[in-house]
């Protein structure tokens, strides 16, 4: 299992959480929600890498194209979190603003596998 390098994100980092539950709607307006799948609660991470070296951007870029060809999933641990989950990163973009320094932005979809 492949770990992210450890190239902390810029601040501004978003945690967006979908909790996967089932809504039954009953005619006299009562509702019940069932949760649905043991892995409920599935994060994805909006992040950015902002005027970062090129070596560092080649760095991230290396490493999501590497999981990109196998389809493999890699350990991070996003900012502040206590531990570190799996992820996948189906998409991301480079830009180079500066000479020398890059950005980067990505979209962390957390996964759950053994």
């Amino acid at each position: 299992m492949a770990t992210f390098p450890n190239i902390a994100p810029s601040y501004g980092a978003q945690k967006n959480s979908s909790p996967k539950s089932r809504l039954i709607k009953f005619g006299d307006g009562y509702e019940n929600r069932i949760t649905f799948g043991l892995n409920q609660s599935p994060v994805e991470w909006s992040l950015s890498w902002n005027n970062i070296t090129e070596a560092n951007a080649d760095t991230i870029e290396t490493f999501l194209d590497a999981r990109g060809v196998d389809g493999a999933s890699f350990d991070w641990t996003g900012p502040g979190e206590p531990s570190a989950y799996k992820f996948v990163c189906a998409e991301w973009s480079k830009t180079i603003s500066y000479a020398g320094l890059a950005d980067i932005q990505a979209t962390f979809r957390q996964v759950f596998e053994p």
